[in-house]
């Protein structure tokens, strides 16, 4: 039976391929307020704007290719069952080949009615629509009759895949973290729930203050880091 490897990514696993972070100097957030573009409370009071910040990322993303890294993940499949848990929106580690991706944070390349995927729903999914990279707009309606919006979970709204994450943290032989700074909650704690016999390994070039005795801490780029994480992985 093959090992499982539970894949924690964030921005900087993407940064390689031309997609900004987020909280680094020059990210994102430096020069939009993500409580104006990426909140409940931005949508509401702004949708049009909230759906032309989204219309922007996915032109970026229609642009970037994976990098080493992503193929690197996605190599992995080869000998390691591969759960990729990424609070990226990107679909990069899809298009590099890895099969089993859970996104935390949403998907940027889809939508959906903007009444449903919720908690009186069970976040049900049946209603998202992949719009690839497509622009969406204000009057661009559900078959329900209701406005698009991006399938992204805003701040302040539930992580409702958390649960799942857990579950496939809990089950890891091996945990990997790559390109985030484990600053977002919940998912920064993810890497708690794996089992105590688990290796944990933190690929991110900047110094990251966790104090688990577990990790080895790669400093590196998403794209040397991984290099290093395979030679470890063959040494064993």
């Amino acid at each position: 039976m093959k090992k499982r490897i539970a894949v924690l990514t964030g921005a900087g696993v993407s940064a390689q391929s031309g997609l900004g972070t987020y909280r680094d100097n020059g990210g994102l957030w430096d020069n939009y307020d993500p409580m104006v573009v990426a909140s409940d409370e931005g949508w509401r009071r702004n949708p049009g704007l909230v759906l032309e910040f989204y219309n922007m990322q996915r032109a970026k993303l229609k642009e970037a290719r994976p990098n080493a890294a992503h193929l690197a993940i996605a190599a992995l499949e080869q000998e390691y069952t591969v759960d990729v848990i990424t609070q990226n929106v990107d679909n990069l580690h899809e298009r590099a080949g890895s099969t089993h991706v859970i996104h935390l944070h949403g998907e940027a390349t889809k939508v959906r009615p903007q009444n449903c995927c919720n908690e009186s729903d069970g976040f049900s999914e049946r209603s998202v629509i992949d719009v690839g990279y497509d622009e969406v707009k204000l009057g661009d309606l559900a078959p329900n009759g209701a406005q698009l919006r991006p399938h992204i979970v805003f701040f302040g709204e539930a992580v409702p895949k958390m649960e799942t994450a857990i579950e496939l943290v809990s089950k890891a032989d091996i945990v990997l973290i790559v390109g985030t700074s484990l600053q977002v909650y919940p998912a920064a704690g993810l890497y708690r729930y794996a089992p105590a016999e688990a290796p944990i390994y933190l690929i991110d070039p900047a110094e990251v203050n966790l104090f688990d005795s577990r990790i080895h801490h790669i400093r590196k780029v998403a794209t040397e880091g991984m290099e290093e994480f395979i030679k470890i992985l063959k040494s064993k």
